[in-house]
């Protein structure tokens, strides 16, 4: 019906706009063009671009370009959007314009609506214009990257790296308790020499700790931000003073520390810093992926796998097999992982379309980053709380499997040569017989050598044995 719409004008002419609508012409008819999925942007995105208009209305007003009336009503408004109150009128799909215009001007329709309500004027009137005031001093260019590292920079710094914190003392707190438990070491999946099933611990909690020293890195590069270069990198209708004003206010809400680009050019044309940033999660998400693995592998049976280990039982493992559990959560996180090398490559093709002055696959890079923070930060909640806090060691397996493990012989090669070593390894192998058993009846050594080179505790500490 012809009073659900109102009409509204750009550059191409009359638009019909649902009458309810924030928004305006030109979201309309992004929505229009862009039928292409069901994927919007995140929550994260939405609050970073408000507080990119917040902040540079704050700036206009300052410099003297906008009148402090129309701009306290786009710092309300913005901060309705920040505070997600409009997040339904974001309508547009991430794969539109790759500069995010159209996005762009969603953020500025919906706030210069909402701004012009505030003055008491109607929706569409553009009492509050969306390029004239909410756009003042700007360009999609240098807005969509500046909201990209806002988002991401805010994400990783109040989810991820918070999880990852409490994932590093998780498995710490593991390494110390399990680290009397004496067991096989593997490599190549094949039976190695001994290990403490904390030093096992001990690794991956190394490695969560180095990938936050790698995010940490890759949080601080992101906080370059491009506001200031408008259109092209040369500043074209932005006060000089306008980045810095802008972006110390962005500063000031967030509570993290973002500085102005010193290459405009760089900084629009290329993302190197959010594909730098992305493969600091790619590491973690391999990371991940690893001690999930691990830790399946390490609980598998109940009776034909290693079970060195008991993951906590969670939840049913079979619609078919009365009473089969099976290791969900890293199976969880293993899928995590996989999506989020999937969404590295998406990050790394869209840079190479840096064309000249711009990138143009801005969208689905934002896309991908804000995804990959979300669901690793999801992940890890889940694989700490569900699982790793409750592993529990399966003290007497470890024995059992310790004692029939040929490659203790290992520790002989100063004793008895390493020839007679593997003599004994292969023979305790195919005996099922422990290198002692063998040992003893080979007549190699007394049963008082073998308690000074059999020392498992000692095999798992730097030195040889015997000495």
């Amino acid at each position: 019906m012809a009073e659900d719409f109102r009409i509204e004008n750009d550059s191409l002419g009359e638009v019909r706009v649902p009458a309810d609508a924030l928004y305006g012409a030109q979201t309309q008819r992004a929505k229009q063009n862009f039928p292409v999925s069901d994927l919007r942007f995140s929550r994260r995105f939405i609050e970073a671009i408000g507080r990119v208009k917040q902040a540079a209305a704050k700036a206009n007003a300052s410099l003297g370009g906008l009148e402090s009336d129309k701009a306290q009503v786009i710092v309300e408004a913005a901060q309705e959007v920040i505070d997600g109150r409009h997040d339904d009128q974001f309508v547009l799909d991430i794969f539109q314009t790759g500069s995010g215009t159209s996005t762009n001007m969603n953020a500025n329709e919906v706030i210069g609506n909402r701004a012009s309500e505030l003055l008491g004027a109607e929706r569409g009137s553009k009492a509050v214009h969306p390029n004239d005031h909410v756009n003042m001093s700007q360009s999609s260019n240098d807005t969509i990257p500046t909201a990209m590292h806002v988002a991401a920079r805010v994400a990783i710094e109040e989810e991820l790296l918070p999880a990852m914190d409490e994932l590093h003392e998780a498995l710490r707190e593991k390494a110390q308790a399990f680290d009397d438990v004496l067991k096989s070491g593997r490599t190549h999946l094949m039976d190695a020499t001994p290990v403490r099933l904390g030093q096992e611990f001990s690794g991956y909690a190394a490695q969560i700790e180095q990938a936050i020293v790698r995010i940490e890195r890759a949080s601080d590069e992101l906080a370059e931000l491009a506001l200031g270069g408008t259109a092209t990198g040369t500043g074209l209708n932005c006060p000089p003073e306008f980045p810095a004003t802008a972006i110390e206010a962005i500063s000031e809400r967030t509570g993290l520390d973002f500085h102005e680009a010193p290459n405009h050019f760089a900084a629009q044309a290329a993302k190197d810093a959010y594909v730098s940033a992305h493969a600091s999660l790619n590491t973690l998400a391999t990371a991940l992926l690893k001690i999930a693995n691990d830790l399946r592998h390490l609980s598998s049976g109940p009776t034909s796998g290693l079970s060195e280990i008991t993951l906590p039982t969670i939840q049913p493992g079979s619609s078919i097999m009365p009473g089969k559990v099976n290791p969900v959560q890293s199976e969880q996180v293993m899928m995590v992982a996989a999506r989020v090398t999937g969404n590295h490559t998406t990050i790394t093709v869209s840079n190479t379309h840096g064309n000249f002055e711009l990138n143009v696959m801005m969208p689905v890079m934002a896309h991908a980053m804000l995804e990959s923070i979300s669901i690793l930060a999801g992940s890890i909640n889940a694989f700490r709380t569900k699982c790793v806090e409750g592993i529990e060691a399966n003290r007497e397996r470890c024995r059992e499997l310790l004692e029939l493990n040929p490659s203790i012989a290992t520790a002989l090669n100063t004793a008895i040569g390493y020839d007679k070593a593997s003599e004994v390894a292969k023979k305790a192998a195919k005996e099922r017989k422990s290198v002692r058993t063998v040992v003893l009846e080979m007549g190699l050594l007394t049963e008082d050598e073998l308690d000074e080179y059999l020392d498992v505790r000692d095999m798992t500490e730097p030195g040889i044995p015997g000495e």
